[in-house]
């Protein structure tokens, strides 16, 4: 690979597979092959909701943090006494 993959490629990875395997399952004939295209769709959606869920967590983590550096910043600005 040429560089970092970005979470959100990832999610979009997953989710375009989910929609391959939805579609191709539609249009099998055979019974087994479609049942075989169903757990290939659940197990891309179990890996995008996985994803998905990672990356809020992330964010949050992110958002807390840089709160919490707000916070401490902001008792270095006061004066002392």
């Amino acid at each position: 690979m040429s560089g970092p993959v970005s979470r959100g490629t990832n999610i979009h990875f997953f989710l375009a597979r989910v929609e391959q395997a939805r579609v191709e399952g539609d249009e099998a004939t055979l019974q087994h092959v479609r049942e075989r295209f169903r757990r290939s769709e659940a197990a891309w959606s179990a890996l995008a909701d996985k994803a998905q869920r990672s990356e809020r967590l992330r964010l949050e983590e992110v958002e807390r943090r840089a709160e919490a550096g707000m916070r401490r910043g902001d008792d270095e600005d006061l004066p002392e006494a």
